[in-house]
C-alpha cells in the first residue's frame, strides 16, 4: 500500500466515531394537548410526566415535551394539534378531552396519539375497539362520562326528597349529547326530573345557576369538562351562595371547595398515559396497545362544604368515601 493511501484510510478509520456520533437519534420531542389551562392541569402534567420516568424518560434531561393550551377555547384544538404535527413531534398526548383527541387524529395517520378522555374511544371513532385499536390511535379511557348513574344515586343520598335535579353541560364539548342523554336515563330510572343548562363562559354561570334555582332544583351534577376544572373555584363558590349540593367527576373540585366527586382517579389515569407514551418511544405501535380502563375510583366528601350547606353526610357515605376533607 501506498503511503498516501495508508494515511487517507488511517483518517477514514479515525473519522468513523464522528459519523457514528452524527447518526445517534436525537432527543425525543413529545407534543402535550390540553383544552384548559396549564395552572389548572399541572397536577395532571405531573402524574404524567411520572408515567413517563417509569418506563425511563425525564423531561429535559432525555426528553422533551412541547405544550399547547387550548385555555378553554375548544375551537382553537385543531390550530393548535397541527402545530404539534409540523413540529414533527414524536408523539402527540390528548389530555382530558375527546375534542383535543378528535383534532389530534384529524391532524395526522401517521404519528403516535395517546388520548386521556372521559368518555368511549369507540363512540367517537378514536380507536377500531378498545382491546385492538389499530391504526396510530390508543391511550385511557376513565369512563367519568357514563358514571352519571351513579353520581345521581349518591347526590340523591343528601337529598332524599329532591324531585329536581340541575345538570350544567358545556356545549362546546364532544360529549355534550350523549352526556345529557345518559344523565336523562339515569334520572327517568330513579324516578327524577333533569334540568339542563349549558354554559361555556365563566361569565354565564351565575345566569346558569340562576336558571336553575328559578325551576327550584335541589341539587346539581356538573358533567366532566376541562372548562369547569378551570371554573372550578368559581363553581363551589356559586354552589355554596345558592345552597346548591352539587356532585363532581374529579375530586379537585371537593379540593376547592365542592360537596362531593365520583369518578375514576384521574391522576393514575394521567400516570398510565404517560407509561403508554415510553414503551411507544421503546419501540411498541399504539395499535398494540389496548385501551387503559380505569380501575380505581374515588369517592370524596368536603366535610366542611356539607356543613356549611346544613347537610347531614349519611353514615354510609362516610363509610364509602375515599377521603373526607374537614
Amino acid at each position: 500500500m501506498r503511503r498516501r493511501e495508508f494515511i487517507a484510510s488511517v483518517s477514514a478509520i479515525a473519522a468513523w466515531p464522528v459519523v457514528v456520533r452524527a447518526q445517534q437519534p436525537a432527543t425525543p420531542v413529545i407534543g402535550f394537548l390540553g383544552p384548559g389551562l396549564a395552572q389548572s392541569d399541572a397536577y395532571r402534567v405531573k402524574a404524567f410526566q411520572q408515567g413517563l420516568s417509569e418506563t425511563g424518560f425525564i423531561d429535559g434531561q432525555n426528553l422533551t415535551i412541547e405544550y399547547r393550551w387550548a385555555e378553554g377555547h375548544y375551537d382553537q384544538l385543531p390550530a393548535l394539534a397541527t402545530e404539534l404535527v409540523d413540529k414533527q413531534v414524536s408523539v402527540i398526548v390528548t389530555a382530558n378531552a375527546t375534542a383535543a383527541a378528535l383534532a389530534a387524529k384529524a391532524a395526522t395517520s401517521t404519528i403516535p396519539i395517546v388520548f386521556i378522555i372521559g368518555g368511549d374511544p369507540v363512540q367517537f371513532g378514536l380507536v377500531a375497539s378498545l382491546n385492538r385499536p389499530g391504526g396510530n390511535v390508543t391511550g385511557v379511557s376513565f369512563l367519568s362520562n357514563l358514571l352519571v348513574a351513579k353520581q345521581l344515586e349518591l347526590l340523591q343520598q343528601f337529598v332524599p326528597a329532591a324531585s329536581e335535579f340541575g345538570l350544567l353541560v358545556n356545549p362546546g364539548n364532544p360529549n355534550a349529547e350523549s352526556d345529557t342523554r345518559h344523565a336523562k336515563a339515569a334520572a327517568d330510572s330513579l324516578g327524577r326530573k333533569i334540568h339542563v343548562v349549558y354554559v361555556s363562559t365563566g361569565r354565564d354561570l351565575e345566569t346558569a345557576l340562576m336558571a336553575l334555582i328559578e325551576q327550584r332544583v335541589a341539587a346539581l351534577v356538573v358533567v366532566p369538562d376541562a372548562f369547569f376544572v378551570d371554573q372550578r373555584e368559581q363553581l363551589a363558590a356559586l354552589a355554596a351562595r345558592h345552597a346548591i349540593p352539587t356532585i363532581y367527576s374529579n375530586r379537585i373540585y371537593a379540593d376547592a371547595g365542592g360537596l362531593i366527586s365520583y369518578g375514576a382517579s384521574q391522576l393514575d389515569a394521567h400516570r398510565q398515559a404517560g407509561v403508554y407514551v415510553g414503551r411507544i418511544l421503546n419501540g411498541e405501535k399504539p395499535a398494540d396497545l389496548p385501551v387503559i380502563q380505569p380501575t380505581k375510583f374515588e369517592l370524596v366528601i368536603n366535610l366542611k362544604t356539607a356543613k356549611a350547606l346544613g347537610l347531614t353526610v349519611p353514615p354510609n357515605l362516610l363509610a364509602l368515601a375515599d377521603e373526607v376533607i374537614e
